[in-house]
């Protein structure tokens, strides 16, 4: 397989995870936010909780964003920055 091909497939499984509107607005909320748990999520994108950790499984499967464990709350961020400068492009166009 050609490597150059390789890369872009690796960027298209990418666009393909970002290309559900829930998730789109996850990783917009977690950019203007910075941090925030699924609670402050489902007020925001008046979501069933269930719903955005879903959502959250699959963007985090994909390196997308990343948390950590405070007690029994966890906070989500977003850990690729290539992703966030991407995300930022997008939604200034729209």
């Amino acid at each position: 397989m050609d490597h150059g091909y390789a890369k872009y497939n690796e960027v298209a499984e990418l666009l393909k995870v970002l290309a559900h509107p829930v998730r789109l607005c996850i990783v917009s909320r977690l950019l203007e936010m910075g941090e925030c748990n699924v609670t402050t999520m489902h007020t925001c994108l008046n979501a069933p909780q269930s719903t955005i950790s879903q959502h959250l499984q699959k963007l985090r499967s994909a390196g997308i964003v990343e948390y950590r464990r405070n007690g029994l709350e966890i906070y989500y961020k977003i850990k690729n920055k290539k992703i966030s400068q991407l995300v930022s492009d997008v939604l200034q166009e729209v």
